[in-house]
């Protein structure tokens, strides 16, 4: 499904930004005001070296150079702050429409994705696309308005000094096809290398732990060093390939300065040309070269701006998931999978064919060797992937056809891997459910076993947990997310090997509190590692190499002394 919106138009900076188009204006204006202030300055000049000392006449032109620089004070730091305000608004819109595009592409989109590009993305492209936006466009417009009434005031002295100026200006036409070459060639790859840097930084930080208690921090951790050292390299060839275009540019652009002076003194010798011309004439290609050299680097940039919105205009482009029709009113929520088919990109069939009915209201167990399927078939439920074949149908709809908003309303999810925010314990609790009472909220941490424990910590409910509630002990955040759950009471649960990876007691306090859940009418589709706390499930589904192998009651499975069997026999030998 492809977005709605005009991609070309929302964050044009001109597009309903008055403060950016009255901050062009102002640019142009100081620009003006500069040039002013160099014609006002050969009036002075030149009645200084007439030995004109009329006072008043050197007191009006004073008072000219004061006022234009007050002028310039006025419209530089209005012009400045609008163009702030313009390029932040610009900036805000982008990164709006950016957290707006990535709820609507398909989950299965961003966990294949690298996290990289779009953190990359929302930070370093936008921050880059304000900064040269703000920062350059300003400087731009102003010093291309300064070159241009420049040649013109030079050209009015001496039209061969100013032609001089006119052919240096001109050659930032081959410098920047130069220039934009380069940035063609190795901006779009020195973007994709730096997404992958921060891929790989995001890793080493995530998983700092781990590498440490292998002693792979550090210099050790060959993948996050070998994407910086990408990085390095690609900026190196990147720079290598315009510095000497910019330093050749430079050279030629410095080298107005012996032509002029040359040009010029032929008719001063001759007394065509006065002194105070000839001398101002030998100034300005100093500050002339320098601000060419100024407006090379900002168009140079200017082409790595474009980088950036492409790649910002490349996420806003995506494709987003299918469905998002009229909202249906399911009347049953029985789930049921009709020779589904899966693999996860061009990687061997995940599931091969899968088929079987999760009645409603009833509690479905999946089990299975580790790598079977069991996580890919609530993967499935929930939409964060879409199957190749067959057809997924909750209350005889097709998922397919759904949005994935309006089929996630109607599914609560205890992942094995939860996740909490960086927030207090009830506002990460109420994410499930905005508008619920703080009396609810507590009634749900009571059923979760979790009310206890959070009445010990500093602030009670209102405690902060920190980043993914890494304040917490394991066991505690899966309680949180049981507590979740059961304040959202949607009609499917979808429970992921909830108590995997949990001490004794934790294990028993979250097997509480998922049996609180269960008690509530819903359809539930439980993966266990554990088979005896499935035993008393209405039906037990045993994954095999990407099939259902087997189906039935835990009686039924015993009885057929199949894979379930002997998975029991030897569960049952372990514990003993």
């Amino acid at each position: 499904m492809k977005p709605e919106h005009n991609l070309k138009s929302e964050h044009n900076p001109w597009q309903k930004n008055r403060a950016f188009r009255l901050s062009i204006a102002l640019t142009v204006a100081e620009g003006l005001f500069s040039g002013f202030n160099f014609m006002l300055l050969y009036a002075v000049m030149g009645a200084l070296w007439q030995g004109d000392f009329d006072l008043s006449r050197i007191g009006a032109l004073s008072a000219g150079l004061a006022a234009v620089f007050v002028l310039r004070l006025i419209v530089y730091s209005t012009g400045y702050i609008q163009g702030q305000v313009g390029g932040a608004a610009v900036s805000r819109q982008i990164r709006l429409f950016l957290g707006d595009k990535l709820k609507r592409i398909p989950l299965s989109r961003l966990a294949r994705g690298q996290m990289g590009d779009y953190i990359n993305t929302l930070t370093s492209d936008v921050g880059s696309y304000e900064k040269i936006l703000t920062h350059k466009t300003g400087d731009l417009v102003k010093n291309i308005t300064l070159s241009l009434m420049l040649i013109v005031f030079v050209s009015a002295i001496w039209l061969p000094a100013g032609l001089i100026l006119l052919a240096c200006d001109l050659l930032l036409v081959p410098a920047l096809w130069l220039s934009f070459r380069a940035v063609k060639q190795y901006g779009a790859e020195k973007n994709a290398i730096c997404a992958e840097s921060v891929s790989s930084i995001v890793e080493y930080v995530t998983g700092i732990q781990t590498f440490r208690a292998y002693g792979a921090g550090g210099m050790k951790n060959k993948t996050a060093v070998a994407a910086l050292k990408a990085f390095s390299e690609i900026s190196y060839r990147y720079e290598a390939k315009i510095i000497p275009v910019g330093v050749i540019f430079s050279i030629l652009n410095w080298l107005s300065l012996p032509l002029v002076m040359w040009s010029a003194s032929l008719p001063w010798q001759a007394g065509t040309l006065d002194t105070v011309s000839y001398l101002l004439l030998c100034l300005l290609p100093l500050f002339f070269a320098k601000l060419a050299g100024t407006i090379f680097i900002d168009l140079t940039s200017y082409k790595n701006m474009i980088i950036s919105k492409n790649k910002i205009l490349k996420i806003l482009g995506e494709e987003e998931e299918r469905g998002g029709g009229p909202s249906l009113a399911l009347q049953a929520h029985d789930i049921v999978f009709t020779d589904v088919k899966f693999s996860y990109l061009d990687q061997e069939p995940v599931l091969k064919g899968v088929s079987f009915r999760a009645e409603e209201e009833k509690l479905t167990a999946i089990v299975g060797d580790s790598g079977s399927g069991k996580s890919t078939l609530l993967n499935l439920i929930a939409k964060y992937y879409e199957a190749q074949e067959g057809s997924i149908a909750i209350g005889g709809q097709p998922i397919a056809g759904m949005a994935g908003p309006r089929l996630l309303e109607m599914i609560s999810m205890v992942d094995q891997d939860v996740f909490l925010f960086n927030d207090t314990v009830r506002n990460n609790i109420r994410y499930a459910r905005r508008e619920a009472a703080d009396a609810q909220v507590e009634e749900a941490c009571r059923e979760a076993n979790c009310h206890e424990f959070i009445l010990k910590l500093p602030e009670g409910y209102d405690t902060r947990i920190g980043e993914n509630g890494n304040l917490l002990s394991g066991g505690e955040r899966q309680r949180l997310s049981v507590a979740r759950a059961i304040l959202k009471n949607s009609p499917i649960l979808l429970l992921d090997e909830a108590t995997a990876s949990l001490d004794i007691e934790n294990e028993l306090a979250v097997k509480e509190a998922v049996a609180n859940l269960l008690k509530r009418q819903k359809t539930v589709v439980m993966i266990a590692h554990t088979l005896s706390v499935v035993k008393h499930a209405d039906q037990i589904l045993v994954v095999k190499e990407g099939r259902i192998g087997e189906a039935g009651t835990h009686e039924a499975l015993l009885a057929r002394g199949g894979k379930y069997a002997a998975m029991w026999r030897a569960e049952q030998k372990l514990s003993a």
